[in-house]
């Protein structure tokens, strides 16, 4: 039939691969110590250790926990440490620093997950819009354990993308 409309992407082997897809749901908290410290900027053991065995972590249960200081302190490592062993039986993940560190690392952890054997020689598009904050270093991970099997690597969407990499033949 003459002037019948083919769609070329739907019968490609065009792959996209949305980060959004892996996002995990859950709460995401800062835990900010200051409030433990003497007069806000000195921590003193017995008591620092008195606020971390009385403190509810069964609050943190089930979600992802970013444990920092605001304050302009000196925190000993023992510290940070300490609060982990208490926080470990509850929390899903956490990490010493700020929430955007916090995201980077959930999703260094999911995109490790992701069997990249499965995009073997084909093209993908790695999707760039998405209703969830995605963080630019979660691109730039999967754009490095794409490369060594993808045919090409493209970014956005199938009808408007960027050409990032072509295997050479």
């Amino acid at each position: 039939m003459p002037g019948e409309i083919i769609n070329r992407v739907a019968n490609s082997k065009l792959v996209t691969l949305d980060l959004e897809d892996y996002y995990p749901e859950g709460d995401r908290l800062s835990l900010d110590i200051e409030k433990w410290l003497y007069q806000g900027m000195i921590l003193k053991e017995k008591d620092f250790r008195n606020f971390v065995s009385h403190h509810d972590w069964q609050q943190y249960n089930g979600k992802y926990v970013a444990i920092m200081c605001s304050a302009d302190a000196i925190i000993p490592s023992w510290a940070y440490l300490l609060i982990s062993v208490s926080l470990s039986p509850y929390a899903r993940k956490f990490v010493v620093g700020d929430l955007e560190l916090l995201e980077n690392i959930i999703f260094q952890d999911l995109i490790e997950a992701i069997d990249i054997n499965q995009f073997e020689g084909i093209p993908v598009i790695i999707k760039g819009c998405s209703n969830k904050q995605i963080p630019e270093s979660a691109y730039a991970l999967l754009t490095q354990r794409l490369l060594p099997k993808v045919s090409s690597l493209m970014f956005g969407e199938a009808c408007s993308s960027v050409p990032l990499f072509k295997k050479k033949k």
